[in-house]
């Protein structure tokens, strides 16, 4: 597994539009919607600047597209070219090829967090204590695992020419009202209750609650949780049913 794990961190790193789009865009869209905002507009009640709150949600927003687009797509891509029916003749077990996909999207979404802080930091002078910024990588990191497993059930549930659409309306709808591009607290009441619910919603929070100086809250961990749980069953239910299609 671990050649499997390597091949396919290779084969992202190669990938110069989707280097672009998961590393350096994100940055670029912060500096696009977060850095036009001066330093003490406030966001989230007033407790927290608005460019620190746009640097967590296109960090986030970096993360959630290096795992969701680079594993829906191309599992898809690879069910129809045969490299998955390939991969089931030789040792290599099911969930090996899954943990592969999860592992090498999580490296590759790493860079996409470090540069929005890098950026961050250096244009609009946000500044954190030691522990905010490795408790802010390490949160945003871990959930982003949550959209791994979400890819993974993409490419599984949607062949290869529809998997794009699938996914940009999926990607698009959760980045949205999630509030990945704007405080909720612009949508209407109706909107935000249903916002509260989406994962992407919890997946900010996170990193806005260090921010504060306070521990993520437990109901938004909980959520992330059991959408992790959802969406990985989910993955390994449509990987069992490709199986024996196969």
């Amino acid at each position: 597994m671990n050649a499997l794990v390597k091949l396919e961190i290779l084969r992202a790193l190669r990938n110069k539009k989707f280097l672009f789009f998961t590393v350096l865009y994100p940055a670029a869209l912060f500096l696009m919607i977060g850095g036009t905002q001066s330093g003490d507009t406030p966001a989230l009640g007033g407790r927290l600047p608005l460019a620190a709150y746009y640097m967590v949600a296109m960090a986030s927003f970096g993360a959630l597209t290096a795992v969701l687009m680079g594993n829906s797509e191309r599992i898809a891509k690879e069910r129809a070219q045969g490299w998955v029916r390939q991969l089931r003749l030789t040792a290599l077990p099911g969930r090996g090829y899954v943990l592969a996909k999860v592992a090498s999207a999580a490296v590759v979404s790493l860079p996409s967090i470090v540069v929005v802080f890098v950026v961050a930091a250096v244009t609009k002078g946000i500044r954190l204590e030691a522990w905010q910024w490795a408790a802010l990588t390490g949160v945003i990191w871990a959930g982003s695992l949550v959209f791994a497993a979400l890819g993974v059930a993409i490419g599984y549930l949607v062949s290869g020419d529809t998997a794009r659409p699938v996914t940009m309306i999926v990607y698009f709808a959760l980045s949205l009202l999630g509030g990945l591009w704007m405080p909720t607290a612009v949508y209407p009441e109706w909107l935000q209750s249903l916002a509260a619910w989406l994962p992407t919603h919890a997946y900010a929070a996170l990193g806005q609650a260090i921010e504060l100086g306070s521990a993520p809250h437990a109901s938004d961990v909980a959520l992330l949780a059991a959408y992790f749980l959802l969406f990985a069953g989910g993955a390994a239910w449509l990987y069992r049913k490709d199986t024996l299609k196969a």
